[in-house]
C-alpha cells in the first residue's frame, strides 16, 4: 500500500476517534446537566414537603401522581397535597444515603436510602426506608409522578 493512501486511513482514523470522544464527552455533559437538575428538583421537594407548600407541591408533583407511603397507604396529588397542608402528616427531615440517578431523555429515576423524621396523625414516626422516586420532564419542568418507599427491616 503506498505510503500516501496508509498515511491518510491513519489520518481520517484519528479524526474518526476524536469526533466520537467529542460526542461523548458532550453526551456526558448533558447527561452530568439533566442528574443536577434532577437533584435540584429533589430538594425543592423536599423543602415544600417539610413546609406544607401547597402552591410548591402542586408545581412540583404531577396531576397524576401515585404516593405510595412505606404504610401501603396510596394517596393521589390532591390527598397528599391535603396531608400536608392540614398537618396530617408533618416531616421534621428528609436525608437521603446514596442517591442514585438514572437518566432517560424525558424521565428521570432516583432510588436511595432515606431517613424521614416527622407525625403522622400526631404519632412521631423515625423511619429508615428505601425510596423510589420517578419525574418526567413537561414543559413547565420536571414533575414529580411516582413516589415509593419501602419499610428497611431492622437487623
Amino acid at each position: 500500500m503506498p505510503y500516501h493512501t496508509t498515511t491518510s486511513i491513519k489520518f481520517k482514523l484519528a479524526c474518526a476517534l476524536q469526533l466520537m470522544a467529542v460526542l461523548l464527552c458532550q453526551s456526558l455533559a448533558a447527561e452530568s446537566k439533566l442528574v443536577e437538575k434532577i437533584r435540584a428538583a429533589e430538594s425543592n421537594w423536599i423543602n415544600a414537603v417539610k413546609a406544607g407548600d401547597k402552591d410548591s407541591l402542586e408545581k412540583i408533583l404531577s396531576p397524576d401522581l401515585v404516593y405510595t407511603h412505606s404504610t401501603g397507604v396510596v394517596e393521589n396529588r390532591q390527598e397528599y397535597i391535603s396531608s400536608l397542608t392540614d398537618s396530617t402528616q408533618k416531616y421534621a427531615s428528609i436525608e437521603y444515603e446514596s442517591p442514585l440517578i438514572r437518566t432517560y431523555k424525558e424521565a428521570a429515576v432516583l432510588t436511595a436510602v432515606v431517613h424521614m423524621t416527622g407525625s403522622r396523625k400526631g404519632v412521631p414516626f423515625d423511619n429508615r426506608l428505601r425510596l423510589l422516586h420517578v419525574w418526567i420532564q413537561k414543559p413547565s419542568g420536571w414533575e414529580l409522578v411516582a413516589h415509593q418507599t419501602t419499610r428497611i427491616q431492622q437487623p
